[in-house]
């Protein structure tokens, strides 16, 4: 236990992250703990994939590649590492990690944690027939397993940001009523868990930062009340700024309160500070007890699926993609059980290339047996290549059917999920539920002071009270956005700039005017959805929500972005009245 902030260092964020990464953290500064997510909801997925072929897999292998690099190293500069990249298969993964160090003769205790996987349980627990089922863990069999003296610790399903608040549970000594440093933990963790995005990547303000040198990876130092300082190694490109940490903030969130095993964070009231060079402090996290409840992921095999992207090049797009849809739908025999259609229309105007005068058409077949979405359906298409449209052209020809998988979430007492930590020994440590939990319930956002709760009007003008001329232009010249997926839903945060000289101002225009009916109008995917937006006055954020725009996940969806990455910048080229007096010079 010490009083000291602890520096945790972040090496992944997600199954294909670079792969220097870890021995850039060890070799870039100071740490205490080393940590990676290795994990998503699609990950889970490819790992099931992969422990059908071979029961001994079903973890990240490329973590074993890094560890074989670099696990001298940390025992050298007394770096423990904390990870998820156990997936399906924590023990299998600690003991692949074993051997290595035997290899190497090291002296290294690793530790695994598991109970998160459901599978053998899951028709008792109503989800019978799925290919995973594995329910969130928290962070406190890993704090268990450093407390005991492990030098790596590998995990199961966790929640991401629970490879933070392990370390920082175990270095500060917190017990579970701790809820506000938790919860400013919590926060930590979320912010370094996605590796580079804190830095720089997918920042809609790249343009600003040092983009001649590989983006460094992020570190928290956590502070014994849970507030905590982003940073990075010093000579790393990118930046970490009030804007880059704002960005991780407001990815994939479902709402101010943001719910986990452990505790209930309050996204809403964080103060986010500059506090030197490369250097952002987020406090003011305040934690309420955990839901009674811990949410599973699973994964089940959906169907089959196939598809193909035809270009229709020049006049008359519109009778061209009626003929060649019409053609393919009656070769389809027999018929998939789902046929969608895609037209990604070119530009009107004068096309100067082929490529600007080209529309993109694409079909997406599904369905449960993988002869409809095979042969028959890849031979409505080619056999068309000279019998259809002028200029019929495809970006490729279509492949076989392949399998999908399907997410979703499921529920169950945190009471029924076990939670233990293996021992290098094999001595087994149960880790207890949390004594006292209260059901999440989601309040009506409350008005910000002084600023309105609603807008009038649902176009993309005006409309918000706001006095005086407005200016059309494109929303990202006066606003930031990310954007990402939680399983079938997605969610875009917008922010005014830190640097924006009315920033209070603007961001009051912003809660007002960006109602659920104007998101409908900008973004016309999100008809028909019960769109929520909900205010994060301390970051100066709004968070919408778009509820079933991915459909089943992105395994299973057939928009052209699965995942909503770019739904943000989309957003923001997305041209609106803004009132002038809001842009900044050379923005108006």
């Amino acid at each position: 236990m010490s009083s000291g902030p602890v520096r945790i260092g972040n090496a992944s964020g997600f199954y294909g992250d670079r792969l220097s990464a870890v021995r850039e953290m060890l070799e870039g500064g100071e740490l205490d703990y080393l940590t990676g997510d290795w994990l998503a909801e699609l990950t889970m997925l490819i790992l099931g994939r992969d422990r059908m072929k071979d029961p001994a897999l079903g973890y990240a292998k490329t973590f074993v590649a890094q560890m074989r690099d670099t696990l001298a190293l940390a025992k050298e500069r007394g770096v423990r590492i904390v990870s998820n990249a156990g997936g399906l298969n924590p023990a299998g993964l600690a003991d692949a990690l074993r051997a290595v160090a035997a290899e190497q003769g090291l002296d290294v205790t690793i530790a695994h944690v598991e109970g998160d996987d459901l599978l053998p349980r899951a028709d008792e627990l109503g989800f019978p027939g799925v290919l995973t089922a594995n329910a969130y863990l928290g962070a406190f069999g890993i704090a268990e397993a450093l407390r005991l003296g492990a030098d790596v610790v590998v995990t199961g399903r966790v929640t991401d940001a629970s490879v933070v608040v392990g370390p920082a549970i175990a270095h500060h000594g917190w017990g579970r009523d701790d809820l506000d440093a938790l919860a400013g933990a919590v926060v930590a963790g979320h912010v370094v868990e996605c590796g580079t995005q804190a830095t720089g990547g997918n920042f809609s303000g790249f343009t600003g930062l040092d983009l001649t040198r590989p983006l460094g990876f992020p570190l928290a130092e956590v502070a014994a009340d849970g507030s905590c300082v982003i940073t990075k190694h010093a000579g790393t490109g990118g930046a970490v700024t009030v804007d880059t940490v704002t960005a991780q903030l407001v990815y994939e969130i479902q709402g101010p309160r943001y719910a986990g095993p452990d505790v209930v964070t309050d996204l809403g009231g964080l103060s986010v500070e500059p506090d030197g060079p490369d250097r952002v402090r987020v406090s003011g996290a305040r934690g309420s007890l955990p839901p009674p409840d811990a949410k599973v992921c699973l994964n089940e095999l959906g169907g089959f699926r196939n598809g193909v992207e035809l270009l229709v090049t020049g006049l008359d797009v519109d009778a061209k993609v009626d003929w060649v849809r019409a053609q393919v739908e009656a070769a389809l025999d027999p018929r998939p059980q789902v046929v969608e259609w895609h037209l990604e229309r070119a530009a009107e105007g004068d096309p100067l290339t082929q490529a600007a005068a080209t529309s993109r058409l694409r079909c997406a077949v599904k369905d449960p047996s993988p002869d409809p979405v095979g042969r028959a359906f890849s031979s409505a298409v080619v056999e068309l290549a000279l019998a259809s449209y002028p200029g019929f052209a495809v970006t490729a020809p279509p492949a076989k059917g392949a399998p999908f998988g399907v997410y979703r979430a499921a529920y169950v007492p945190q009471t029924e999920v076990p939670h233990r930590v293996v021992l290098a020994s094999g001595e087994t440590v149960e880790i207890d539920p949390p004594a006292r939990t209260e059901p999440l319930e989601r309040p009506i956002p409350e008005p910000v002071e002084g600023i309105p709760s609603t807008g009038s009007g649902s176009g993309v003008g005006s409309g918000s009270g706001v006095e005086g001329p407005t200016v059309d232009v494109p929303l990202g010249r006066l606003l930031h956005a990310r954007s990402g997926d939680k399983g079938g839903d997605a969610n875009v945060g917008v922010w005014v700039p830190s640097t924006h000289p009315r920033r209070d101002e603007a961001y009051a225009w912003l809660v007002a005017w960006l109602t659920p009916d104007r998101v409908r109008t900008l973004l016309p995917e999100a008809e028909g959805l019960a769109v929520e937006v909900q205010p994060l006055p301390g970051p100066r954020a709004v968070n919408v929500v778009l509820p079933g725009l991915l459909g089943d996940g992105v395994a299973a969806s057939t928009r052209l972005d699965p995942q909503a990455k770019g739904l943000g910048e989309w957003l923001r080229a997305r041209v609106a009245a803004v009132p002038a007096h809001l842009l900044v010079e050379g923005e108006r």
